[in-house]
């Protein structure tokens, strides 16, 4: 179910604990130094972590989700505020609570600055033994390295050239032909040719895939 909320959409779902969240309340429960542990778990997250309360106090944070927060704000903003952007998401998943009381909610949503710079949020309740009432787990994922990091996966896997690689990050990147030509200074038949190549690779993996 999809719902708009000041220019933002919002996507809710009813799931199960993410893995990041049962490993962060197993953590927490455990008696040997919780919150030394609690933050080397966070700091074991390729996205970034923040734990809210509902007030909007950060109360933990990884070194990566303190680094989109910067991207995020400008540079006059004060030390550990939360980006309104994500802060929008979170008052969505605190609202949300009186009308499904009874499930675990999780909410997501899309923050885009600029062609490379885009973050996912997902936001959803969290219970830490040391705290009295739920807190915010916010994970932010930073599209345009998730897509890096994909597409260095396939260049490997597929064998592709410089060339094609740089080709393949923008279309994974939702570029256009016309605008991978414009970005790389290249022909539109070049692009369609490289597409074409790239394609083809994958196809013949693929195929081989089955085959085994």
């Amino acid at each position: 179910m999809f719902a708009t909320y000041s220019n933002e959409t919002f996507k809710f779902a009813s799931k199960q604990p993410s893995i990041p969240a049962q490993q962060l309340e197993e953590a927490a429960l455990n008696n040997l130094k919780p919150i030394s542990l609690l933050q080397a778990v966070l700091e074991g997250f390729i996205d970034g972590i923040l734990i809210l309360t509902e007030q909007g106090e950060c109360l933990h944070t990884n070194h990566c989700a303190a680094r989109i927060c910067e991207q995020l704000q400008p540079g006059n903003s004060p030390a550990n505020s939360v980006p309104a952007e994500i802060w929008q998401v979170c008052e969505s998943l605190i609202e949300s609570r009186d009308l499904f009381p009874t499930q675990k909610m999780i909410i997501e949503s899309e923050i885009t600055k600029s062609d490379s710079v885009a973050f996912r949020v997902r936001v959803r309740w969290l219970k830490l033994e040391q705290i009295k009432r739920p807190c915010l787990l916010v994970t932010l994922e930073d599209r345009y390295q998730s897509i890096q990091r994909m597409v260095t996966t396939d260049v490997h896997k597929y064998g592709l050239t410089p060339r094609e690689a740089e080709v393949w990050l923008l279309y994974r990147a939702n570029y256009s032909y016309k605008e991978i030509a414009d970005e790389l200074f290249i022909t539109l038949n070049t692009v369609k040719k490289h597409m074409k190549n790239i394609h083809a690779k994958r196809k013949a993996i693929c195929n081989f895939d089955d085959e085994d």
